[in-house]
C-alpha cells in the first residue's frame, strides 16, 4: 500500500479542485438565485431529492477530473430547471401536484387522535404530543387540530382558552 498517494498525489489535483470548486460554487449560487426562493423552501420529497442530487453533482464536479466544469454546470442547471418545471406544473395542474407532492394529513381532531392517519404516516402518539407541547399545549385534549404538513412539519391549532 502506498501511503503517500492516499495522503497527497500532486499539486495539479489540488489546484484543479480549488479552481473548479470556486467556479462550480459560484455557478450553483447563481442558478439558485435565478430559480427563486421556492428552490430553497422547506423540503418535500421531491425537493429533498433535488437537494441531494445538487450536492452529489457538486461533489462529482469537484473530485472527478473526468467531468469538465461546463458539463458540471450544465448538470446543475438541468437539476434546478427540472425542479423549477415540477414546481411550475404543480402550481398549474392539480393532478400533477398530487403525483409529486404529498397532501397534509390530519393527525388530531378536536382533542382526539386519528389513529389510522397516525399509522399510515408512521407518526407515534409521543411524536404528536411533542409537537403539541412545542406549541404550548399540554395534552391532546388541548388540541383543535394537528396536521402533518407536506414538508414533514406539524401544525398545531390549540383550542380557545387552553
Amino acid at each position: 500500500m502506498n501511503w503517500e498517494n492516499m495522503l497527497f498525489q500532486d499539486w495539479q489535483g489540488i489546484v484543479r479542485t480549488i479552481f473548479v470548486g470556486i467556479l462550480a460554487y459560484v455557478a450553483l449560487v447563481a442558478f439558485l438565485r435565478i430559480s427563486g426562493k421556492r428552490t430553497l423552501a422547506k423540503l418535500n420529497a421531491f425537493d429533498l431529492v433535488v437537494t441531494v442530487a445538487l450536492g452529489s453533482t457538486l461533489s462529482a464536479i469537484l473530485l472527478q477530473e473526468s467531468i469538465a466544469l461546463v458539463e458540471g454546470a450544465v448538470a446543475l442547471a438541468l437539476l434546478i430547471s427540472m425542479q423549477f418545471l415540477v414546481a411550475f406544473l404543480s402550481v398549474r395542474w392539480k393532478g400533477f401536484a398530487k403525483v409529486v407532492r404529498s397532501e397534509p394529513t390530519l393527525l388530531v381532531r378536536k382533542g382526539e387522535f386519528c389513529d389510522g392517519a397516525l399509522r399510515s404516516e408512521r407518526v407515534t402518539r409521543d411524536e404528536a404530543l411533542g409537537a403539541v407541547r412545542a406549541s404550548g399545549g399540554r395534552a391532546v385534549e388541548d388540541v383543535e387540530f394537528l396536521i402533518l404538513e407536506s414538508d414533514g412539519t406539524m401544525s398545531v391549532g390549540l383550542m380557545a382558552g387552553k
